[in-house]
């Protein structure tokens, strides 16, 4: 979460307890930052380590996104973390032409709550989970997927091969648009005037506007709950199924949150990655590399096209999580090799020593292709392509997957959209669950 001009999480909030000695530091409407250069406008969101802020760039007139860490001694080693990892993106990046996040300025703020590291980085819109939640997960055109793929490969490819960068937790949270959805809300476009002085009456802007957020969204529940009994009298909801239009939205986007990055020659976690765009040698501890984030990025793809994620694993009776997450990538992508599947540390965990699953014994085998025609209802030709496209990026062998630049040259990034997939049979389309999560048949040992 670095930026967005609405991340963080919708239904939470960060909670009054962090903002104490080590936490959060309070933030006011119109407080200043770095003797005065930045003021504070709005909230944009937070995260385990930080909050993020709409500010207003006094040298420069134009707005940036303040991010400010905790102060505890951990959180201030990350934040050192990341900014050293953000100066070697921008330092390579002068033209900002790479469609990754670029570091403004940093410097320390000292608050009642301690001494707090402050990132300025520059202001981006909504994050590719808004997009998708915007279009009421019913997968976006291919013209649109196509088009943000070829952002996102070309940040990845500038990581990867000019700075020698993972970045460990790519999920669509973590790729920013340039520019928001609901042009009321960019700052720039809108029209608003900055604010450059406190209103009177609010010395608790911080803890307030927690308050406020609590209370409209019991109001939204208590809306949704009365909504919720007239649709399913009145038939409503199927009207909400349907997508938006989307064609007049910049999908420009770029890759943001390098809290958790890292070179490939100086790695610090064997954990790694959000659990649904978790690659399988993460699970096994086999060791990752660049090849690790391109798994993440055909999970996006993925989702980005049908609304639903790819892999949604979750512990049963008798097996973990884990399994659950290697029993899903096997049915749709075969039997894991022998040599990968007793390869890694955690091996043994999960297979046994033919390379089968120790507590998750009858699989059933649903293609990719097959999967986005019988399920997402693509065309034949819309699925093999698209297919044909993820499936190398899927390879169980890490050392297979296609580089971001060698995916850049892939025809169907290139290829003209014909039929559109888009034209799907809405009402014979019931999602039920997300992804693959509902086919396996278990059978304890």
């Amino acid at each position: 979460m670095s930026c967005s001009s609405t991340s963080g999480s919708e239904e939470d909030d960060e909670g009054f307890d962090s903002y104490r000695k080590g936490g959060y530091h309070a933030v006011r409407l119109a407080d200043q930052f770095a003797g005065g250069r930045y003021i504070a406008q709005r909230k944009l969101g937070w995260g385990q380590f930080s909050t993020v802020w709409l500010a207003y760039d006094t040298n420069t007139s134009s707005y940036v996104a303040l991010k400010i860490q905790k102060s505890a001694a951990q959180f201030v080693q990350a934040a050192l973390h990341e900014i050293d990892v953000l100066s070697s993106i921008a330092d390579s990046d002068p033209t900002n032409s790479k469609f990754v996040i670029q570091l403004i300025d940093h410097f320390k703020h000292t608050g009642p709550n301690g001494q707090h590291l402050c990132m300025v980085l520059e202001f981006l819109g909504d994050s590719l989970l808004r997009l998708i939640r915007y279009n009421r997960y019913k997968g976006l055109p291919l013209n649109k997927v196509r088009e943000i793929c070829k952002y996102v490969l070309t940040g990845l490819d500038y990581l990867h091969s000019e700075l020698g960068i993972i970045h460990t937790d790519l999920k669509p949270e973590n790729i920013l648009l340039c520019s928001t959805i609901d042009l009321a809300k960019d700052p720039c476009r809108s029209g608003i005037s900055p604010i450059l002085e406190r209103p009177e009456g609010n010395p608790n802007g911080a803890v307030t506007s927690l308050i406020e957020k609590r209370l409209k969204r019991r109001a939204r529940r208590a809306v949704a709950k009365i909504s919720g009994r007239r649709s399913s009298v009145g038939g409503i909801v199927e009207a909400a199924k349907t997508g938006r239009n989307i064609d007049g939205i910049d999908v420009r986007c770029k890759i943001v949150d390098f809290g958790n990055a890292c070179w490939a020659d100086k790695q610090f976690a064997e954990e790694i990655q959000t659990r649904q765009y978790r690659a399988p040698e993460v699970i096994l501890k086999a060791g990752y590399s660049f090849s690790t984030d391109m798994w993440s990025f055909a999970c996006i793809a993925f989702e980005l096209a049908t609304g639903d994620m790819l892999f949604t694993p979750k512990g049963g009776q008798g097996f973990s999580e884990d399994e659950d997450h290697l029993a899903l990538m096997m049915e749709l992508l075969g039997k894991m090799p022998r040599k990968i599947a007793i390869g890694g540390a955690q091996s043994k965990d999960y297979f046994d020593r033919h390379g089968d699953l120790k507590r998750i014994r009858r699989l059933k085998f649903w293609p990719l292709d097959k999967l986005l025609i019988d399920r997402y209802k693509f065309s034949v030709n819309d699925a093999q392509e698209f297919a044909e496209f993820l499936l190398p990026l899927l390879d169980f062998a890490p050392e297979k997957r296609p580089t971001a630049r060698e995916c850049l040259q892939h025809p169907w990034l290139n290829c003209k959209e014909s039929t559109p997939n888009e034209i799907r049979n809405e009402s014979s389309v019931e999602k039920v669950g997300v992804g693959m999560s509902n086919l396996k048949i278990r059978v304890g040992k």
